[in-house]
């Protein structure tokens, strides 16, 4: 199957979906970096709430136990989000296996501390090339699903939401090449949304505070804790545990952002449809609105 096939079997199967019930009963979704870490906790509150999930993510064996994990109405798919054919055969294995596209959460991510005499070219590189690329590569393409399907019934709405960050909407010291790509996920947000609203599709982003337990902040070796303690992002900061105490004290609600704050704030993109374009922060309070 080919996009100009899977767009035509989309159409066909539009009002087959299964017959489940919550929040997202009868929805096919696609969570990007889903195979563990937040986006799996975000594809397990999806599928509590009745959804069927593609997990997507580089770790293909990864992606297909967790899938196997959350139950029948699971599917681990390999992606690199960085390259527009791997993302495209993404969008025709989900249509192949599900029959259609209802919700894509585009997570997968990736970052590098330093400051700017520190991080080099090629690093600053691969993080864009997730993080602000990946994004416009899955929009690209699962858009090209939701149009086809809304040409089979135009009174359904679909949704693509980028799990985004808080600094996607404030600065972050030696931290610029995360902070820049997604500042500019918010761009292409808020420009998806005006040109996608026709089909029906509503383009919204999540800005989560700090998942202190996941992988990417607590890895022993790899871990932001780590990199900024080593990047010197933590004034006077001498081990890990102080530069978790010193995020921790920057929200008025001491303690991490977790998959079930996210995910409620993406049931809410979902279930609604008045709101497109915009960046909803979820970060205790650490960040607010101007």
């Amino acid at each position: 199957m080919n996009l100009e096939e899977a767009k035509a079997y989309a159409k066909q199967n539009i009002h087959n979906r299964p017959k489940t019930t919550g929040r997202l009963g009868g929805k096919i979704a696609i969570v990007t970096g889903g195979a563990q870490g937040f986006g799996y906790g975000i594809a397990q509150e999806m599928y509590r709430e009745g959804a069927s999930v593609v997990l997507a993510d580089l770790n293909e064996e990864l992606a297909k136990n967790s899938a196997a994990e959350l139950g029948e109405r699971a599917v681990g798919i390999k992606v690199d989000v960085g390259n527009p054919e791997s993302v495209e055969e993404l969008m025709i294995r989900t249509v192949e296996h599900f029959g259609g596209i209802d919700i894509f959460v585009s997570n997968a991510g990736v970052l590098k501390a330093g400051s700017l005499a520190e991080l080099t070219a090629a690093q600053f590189e691969f993080v864009t090339k997730v993080n602000y690329m990946g994004y416009f590569y899955c929009a690209k393409y699962v858009s090209e699903i939701m149009k086809a399907q809304h040409e089979a019934d135009e009174n359904l709405w679909f949704d693509i939401v980028q799990i985004n960050s808080k600094s996607g909407l404030v600065g972050s010291k030696n931290n610029f090449a995360y902070a820049g790509g997604k500042f500019g996920g918010i761009g292409l947000t808020q420009s998806f949304a005006l040109e996608l609203v026709g089909w029906q599709i509503k383009v919204n982003a999540i800005c989560p505070g700090n998942f202190y337990d996941g992988p990417l902040w607590s890895d022993p070796e790899k871990g932001l804790f780590v990199q900024y303690l080593q990047a010197g992002k933590v004034p006077g900061a001498k081990t890990v545990e102080d530069v978790k105490e010193f995020y921790l004290s920057k929200s008025p609600i001491r303690r991490g952002c977790t998959p079930v704050d996210v995910s409620r704030a993406l049931f809410y993109c979902v279930e609604q449809c008045y709101e497109t374009g915009q960046a909803i922060p979820v970060t205790g309070g650490q960040t607010m609105l101007n």
